[in-house]
Parts: C-alpha cells; sequence; structure tokens
C-alpha cells in the first residue's frame, strides 16, 4: 500500500488521462497517474492531432466548441503551443450529388443555434486549397479549426502535469479494483494504491477497469491506421476530408503528408499490438491522389496504427459511474477525442472537486447504455 496520502488514482497515461491529471492537481488535489506501459503509448501517441469541431455529433458539440477556444490559448494552459495551426477543417463534396449531404448538416447545426460551420463554393475552396482537384464542388469548412503536434503535445501534457504536482508511474498495469471502506484500493503488480477517487482513463483497456468496479458497459476496440510521406514542398494548409470516403488529409510543419481517415487495421489488445491492414489503406491513399492527383509520385515513409475504445454509438463516456461512487469515467473517444482533451479534463475536475460540471455531458453518460438495455 502507498505511504503517501492519494486524492485521486488516474488509470491510463494518455492524454485524457494526463489532463485530468493536470486539472486536478491544478486545484490542489493529490494525483497519481498508473500506465501500464508508457505514457501516450496507444491512442494518444499514434493520433492525427487533428482539432476538429468540423461535423461533430450533436451530444459533442456544446464541449467541442469550448475545447475550441481553449486550443486558441493552449499555450496559456500547458506552456506549449503544441504544434497547433487554426488553419482551418475542410468537408469536400467532390460531386454535386455530395452537396445536399453538406446542405442538410449545415441546416441540422444552424437550427440548433451554431455557427461555427460555413458552406462554401468551388471558388472558394480552391482558394483555401489550390492544389485540390478542379473536380471537386463544394465544401463544409470550420474556419478556427486545425491540428496539433501529438507527441508535442503530449509532451507539453506531462510537463504541466508533473509539475503541477502529479506522480506518472509507468510500466504499472492494473490487476484489481475494490472497495477499501469509503476508499477504492488499486492493485498493480508492483504495489497498491488508495484512495476516495478513480479516473478510469484507460482508453482500450478502460471497459476491463469499468468491470471491476461493477459498470458492466459494452466497448469495443478500433485500430485506426495513419500513413506519412516523405516531405514536400507547401501544398496545403487546411486539415481535409471528402464526403462518402475515408480520407483525412493534412501536411505537418516539417512538410510531411499525414494521411488517414478511419480506416481499420487489427488490435491484439491482451498482447498491446496493432497492425496494419495495407489493402484498406490503400483506399484513403486513392482518395487523398483522386482529390490531390500531384502527390501521386509521392513517397511513403511509414505507416501505424493505435489502439482505442470505441462505443457503439461512437460517443464518449464521460462522467461519474452509474454504481460506483467515487468513479469517474474518460473514454471511448472513438477516433475522435484529441480535440476534447483540454475540457475533458476540466469536467472531470468539476465532478470530483465540486459534485457537479456546468458543460454539457448528459448524452455522453454511461447511464445510457443501462438505459438502452433496460428498454430492451
Amino acid at each position: 500500500m502507498s505511504a503517501e496520502p492519494i486524492d485521486t488514482i488516474v488509470i491510463g497515461g494518455g492524454l485524457h488521462g494526463l489532463s485530468a491529471a493536470l486539472h486536478l492537481a491544478r486545484a490542489g488535489r493529490r494525483v497519481v497517474i498508473l500506465e501500464r506501459s508508457w505514457v501516450g503509448r496507444h491512442a494518444s501517441g499514434a493520433s492525427a492531432a487533428g482539432v476538429r469541431t468540423l461535423n461533430r455529433h450533436p451530444a459533442e458539440i456544446p464541449i467541442s466548441l469550448e475545447a475550441m477556444e481553449m486550443w486558441s490559448n493552449i499555450e496559456a494552459i500547458v506552456g506549449d503551443h503544441c504544434g497547433f495551426h487554426a488553419n482551418g477543417q475542410v468537408l469536400v463534396a467532390e460531386h454535386p450529388r455530395h452537396v445536399s449531404v453538406l446542405e442538410q448538416r449545415l441546416a441540422s447545426t444552424q437550427a440548433a443555434g451554431y455557427r461555427h460551420e460555413e458552406l462554401i463554393d468551388r471558388a472558394e475552396l480552391l482558394r483555401l486549397v489550390p492544389a485540390i482537384s478542379p473536380h471537386c464542388t463544394a465544401a463544409l469548412v470550420a474556419r478556427q479549426d486545425g491540428a496539433a503536434d501529438p507527441h508535442r503535445t503530449l509532451q507539453a501534457f506531462r510537463r504541466s502535469a508533473e509539475a503541477a504536482g502529479v506522480v506518472i508511474n509507468e510500466g504499472f498495469g492494473v490487476t484489481a479494483v475494490e472497495r477499501c471502506g469509503s476508499d477504492w484500493r488499486v492493485s498493480t503488480g508492483q504495489r497498491d494504491f488508495v484512495a476516495p477517487t478513480i479516473v478510469n482513463a484507460a482508453g482500450a483497456w478502460a471497459g476491463r477497469i469499468a468491470a471491476m468496479i461493477g459498470d458492466d458497459i459494452p466497448l469495443g476496440h478500433k485500430a485506426s491506421m495513419m500513413i506519412v510521406t516523405e516531405r514536400v514542398a507547401p501544398l496545403l494548409k487546411p486539415v481535409v476530408s471528402v464526403v462518402g470516403r475515408p480520407l483525412s488529409f493534412k501536411q505537418s510543419d516539417q512538410g510531411t503528408l499525414v494521411i488517414g481517415g478511419g480506416l481499420q487495421g487489427r488490435a491484439d489488445i491482451d498482447r498491446q499490438k496493432s497492425f496494419v491492414n495495407f489493402a484498406e489503406l490503400a483506399k484513403a491513399a486513392r482518395a487523398a491522389t483522386d482529390l490531390f492527383p500531384s502527390v501521386g509520385t509521392v513517397r511513403i515513409v511509414r505507416t501505424w496504427t493505435g489502439m482505442e475504445a470505441k462505443t457503439d454509438d461512437h460517443l464518449p463516456i464521460v462522467g461519474a459511474s452509474p454504481v460506483a461512487s467515487g468513479v469517474f469515467h474518460a473514454f471511448g473517444f472513438s477516433g475522435h477525442g484529441f480535440q476534447l482533451v483540454p475540457v475533458v479534463g476540466a469536467i472531470l475536475a468539476d465532478l470530483i472537486v465540486h459534485g457537479a460540471t456546468t458543460r454539457s455531458i448528459e448524452r455522453l453518460s454511461a447511464d445510457r447504455f443501462l438505459r438502452r438495455r433496460a428498454a430492451e
């Protein structure tokens, strides 16, 4: 058992665990992170690092917009700009039949009172992305969006958390969680830790941690694949996606092209290994060359996958456990959690320190799975 008093144990050393620990430590809480491998080992270190409000699910829009305000001020939060550039994100309609998809999306967000997305015509699209194929018809754009550097972001959040007093234990895999009076005892292969509150930010393994405290939450996993190319001359500034095809396309500060889009490889979460499916990944390469014909001869340098949790409805679980007092969840981001990192940490600190939050997270509660089962 640990000798020093602990207020909160954060299980998982990815960005959401780091953000929760940072916000809690700055609120005066003594926080320990337990990470079975090393900080940023899986989803956070393999992320495309999109900072996106564009085309978010309605349940996520309120916290996504607040997160964007935090990203615009990220250096004040973690002492580094994290490689963030607000060059916009663009969802392209290749053909006239795709424009109605964008029009319907815009109508729904505006009906809900949101104005962060804008429909642009071919001329404005070509102005924003001159290298795009001229067959593209229109686009939806969120001009305040952009992308960051995932590794620089991890380093910044880790440095800030440790400077605030967070103790990070790498190589500490959790083997059991059980009640210890009014506290929780978290067992690892090395030692036990005891605290009144737990944050479950264990990513692809979060369902197993939830089961240890009595939350039966259905959880799958993803192995999203990425491509990075050799460096090329400046080609584009916004992040580009496209209606009806798997593509996320951006150029890094170093000049490399980073290509993704949610295509799936294979993950073995027991062995903590994931595998690229090259036949499947070729779909993203094809979409990239169709939209940007000039990159057809650019050489691929590296491909990779990152393991992460996926919920049935592709919405994250953020909030208190429905069955275990003192336990709080932040997982299941299903491939779109990077932008939400700063605000989710703030939400968890609200819940743990103040017992409530004013942020809109009702539709992200684990309760939704219990309600769904009760209705079946």
